[in-house]
């Protein structure tokens, strides 16, 4: 039997790949508990709702990778000024994700720029003939590997037209996935420019600084001229952080819930009938698989000033280590909270996407991604079944999952399924 009080959940493989027993533990100590002296985890619902919406007390320069020495010394009660004066020696720190208010909003401002209810929509209508592309790929095999011959590169080029990436490059953009945070034992490479994500900023320079010059009527010239909130032009970098970002955030994302979904179908042959049945219950299946298979195990804050979390006093200068799972699986929100049931009437009520200013701009996106998924597999497709020469008998799966304290995938998937 595991002693969890004696388990290091940033370098535990076991609990990264298996977490919920180790999330159970620390529920039973309250609704925050110390993991360790400069961090405190939490696994209530209620508690980690009011975080998140709390700007005054917390930071989210800690978000991307969580607890880190400080390049400063810690003193008094309020480190906020602290925190902003040494940001740029901060890893990411600039990220709008990492990002406080005020300059939050401005960055913010840029991405909703971006994804726009009209562009949204016209790239909706794009990713049903993507989804019917990627499948031609495997179709004839009768089998396929979800995330490397469907998810990945579905998900890769959905943002790639989402952002208006030309047709000749969209090529390369397909090979390129996001770095992966919080990955156990991970090194990261010296070269920053061999990070697939420097390489997506290098083309979005190209195209932002092009468009500035040579204004064209499409995508790329909407993004490269909008605007802040105040009527200022944003700077090329800005507008480039901004664009890979989303490609980052959107990979993790879309990529491991569709494959979380598959599973949890391919699984459940009488659910997998259900939603075939009537298609307005996939976007309920998604927002449980989202409550129970988030890709975000976790996600971090900064004390910026003295507070009181359960009956915690926490000092400037702490982590808090909201746990995402703990929440979206918390009996006080959620009744019986380890089953999927699409018939719950709270599913959306799940942290999956966060809450507060810093709610994933991207999950409309990730919700059609889903949802367009399971409605072309479901018209050319009969029988979705686990292959069992991959991952064995019904009584004894085999799955290999990222080997991550932030965030939570199945490594590989690999399906059959009979011609429709």
């Amino acid at each position: 039997m595991t002693n969890y009080d004696s388990v290091d959940i940033f370098t535990d493989v076991g609990v990264a790949t298996r977490p919920d027993p180790f999330i159970e533990h620390l529920r039973s100590k309250g609704p925050a508990t110390w993991l360790r002296p400069d961090v405190v985890a939490v696994t209530d619902y209620a508690t980690g709702l009011a975080i998140f919406r709390d700007e005054e007390h917390y930071s989210t320069v800690n978000c991307t990778f969580g607890p880190m020495e400080l390049p400063f010394k810690v003193e008094g009660d309020d480190i906020t000024d602290l925190i902003e004066a040494h940001r740029d020696q901060i890893p990411y720190g600039n990220l709008i994700l990492n990002q406080d208010p005020p300059h939050h909003a401005k960055s913010k401002g840029v991405l909703m720029g971006i994804i726009t209810p009209k562009r949204l929509k016209e790239n909706e209508e794009f990713l049903v003939t993507l989804a019917d592309r990627q499948i031609d790929e495997f179709f004839k095999d009768g089998k396929f590997e979800v995330i490397t011959q469907y998810s990945q590169p579905f998900a890769t080029l959905a943002i790639a037209d989402l952002l208006g990436v030309p047709e000749e490059d969209r090529p390369t953009f397909k090979t390129l996935t996001g770095s992966l945070p919080g990955e156990i034992g991970g090194v990261a490479p010296e070269d920053v420019s061999s990070n697939p994500l420097a390489q997506i900023g290098i083309f979005f320079f190209k195209y932002i600084e092009d468009r500035r010059a040579n204004p064209q009527k499409d995508v790329l010239t909407d993004l490269a001229l909008q605007k802040y909130p105040d009527g200022t032009l944003p700077s090329t970098v800005d507008i480039v952080t901004a664009a890979t970002f989303l490609f980052g955030a959107g990979q993790d994302t879309s990529v491991r819930l569709i494959a979380a979904m598959l599973r949890y179908l391919a699984e459940d042959q009488e659910l997998q009938q259900r939603l075939r049945a009537d298609y307005s219950l996939i976007p309920k299946f998604t927002e449980e698989v989202l409550r129970l298979e988030g890709t975000a195990k976790a996600t971090f804050r900064l004390v910026k000033k003295k507070v009181k979390i359960g009956d915690i006093e926490v000092k400037p200068g702490t982590s808090v280590m909201l746990m995402i799972r703990a929440m979206n699986r918390d009996g006080k929100r959620f009744e019986n909270p380890a089953d999927l049931d699409i018939a719950r009437r709270n599913s959306q009520e799940h942290v999956a996407f966060g809450r507060g200013i810093h709610a994933c701009a991207g999950a409309p996106l990730a919700r059609a991604e889903a949802r367009v998924t399971l409605e072309r597999l479901f018209d050319r497709t009969k029988n979705i079944r686990i292959n069992e020469a991959k991952h064995g008998p019904a009584n004894a799966r085999e799955y290999n999952y990222w080997k991550n304290y932030l965030l939570r995938g199945i490594t590989e998937l690999h399906l059959e399924f009979d011609p429709a």
